[in-house]
């Protein structure tokens, strides 16, 4: 049970609750979720929503899985809360361009939605470049992770409402975490802090508390690292797009066991 404050990213609100045929009030522990409007030097380019916390990790690593920049030392972040949302504007230093062109995204990204907004089909599937390399993990540095991830989420502690990315070396121990309300929002935390950090991408996994998704795979690839672990389950296509751009894709990771859907090389059994 968390005690003190809430943590960045909480709120309480009162509510009236209905249990065992009583009703009473009550205080309850959530999520906070604000549109985030990312721009390129003063462009507006996309609106996610997202927790309100590590937003300079956030942008870092949005432009990076995003293709739009290769390495943070092509940008500068600003953070400017508004009445109606944050702005976290991504400049680049003069003369330097970005990696790709971006294409307009019209519409805001939901909280479970990495691509809404994007407008063209092949803007949606991205082939992401190859993964070389990476680590050779011992099966048992997964369930050490997943013992102690629960201590690495205090928002989820307090609210119970958020997903997490973890960074984990190869001896098991979680060396980088971050929340938000989105799964994809909280890996592109994790990538850009890893950035800010100059952790090397190679010597380790990415542990998330959702499903992985196809763009899940995708970020990872993008930001390099070989091996992604998921807790619920992969996709088809999630499977798919691992095999075909090396990386190795776990899924159902739990307690006692875990399944590997691409590259299980760099799991020996």
């Amino acid at each position: 049970m968390h005690e003190g404050p809430p943590p960045p990213g909480c709120a309480t609100r009162s509510m009236r609750r209905y249990e065992a045929g009583q009703g009473g009030d009550a205080i309850d522990r959530l999520a906070e979720e604000v549109p985030v409007a990312i721009h390129l030097d003063g462009s507006p380019f996309a609106v996610m929503m997202a927790s309100p916390m590590d937003l300079e990790d956030f942008a870092r690593g949005f432009a990076l899985t995003e293709g739009l920049v290769t390495s943070r030392d092509h940008i500068t972040i600003a953070i400017t809360e508004l009445l109606e949302g944050i702005t976290a504007n991504i400049t680049l230093p003069a003369g330097a361009r970005l990696a790709r062109a971006p294409t307009d995204r019209t519409l805001p990204a939901r909280t479970a939605c990495g691509i809404c907004g994007t407008r063209e089909l092949e803007e949606v599937i991205r082939q992401p470049p190859a993964v070389n390399g990476g680590p050779a993990l011992d099966a048992k540095v997964i369930q050490q992770a997943l013992q102690i991830l629960g201590s690495h989420q205090p928002v989820n502690a307090f609210t119970g409402a958020v997903h997490a990315a973890a960074w984990v070396d190869i001896q098991g121990n979680i060396v980088l975490s971050r929340e938000d309300v989105g799964r994809h929002n909280a890996l592109d935390k994790l990538i850009g802090a890893m950035l800010a950090a100059s952790i090397d991408s190679q010597a380790g996994f990415a542990l998330i508390t959702s499903r992985a998704s196809y763009e899940m795979v995708t970020k990872a690839a993008m930001a390099g690292m070989a091996v992604l672990v998921a807790i619920s389950a992969p996709t088809a296509l999630a499977v798919q797009l691992a095999s075909s751009c090396g990386v190795t894709l776990v899924g159902f990771a739990r307690p006692g066991r875990f399944n590997v859907y691409s590259h299980p090389d760099r799991i020996p059994l």
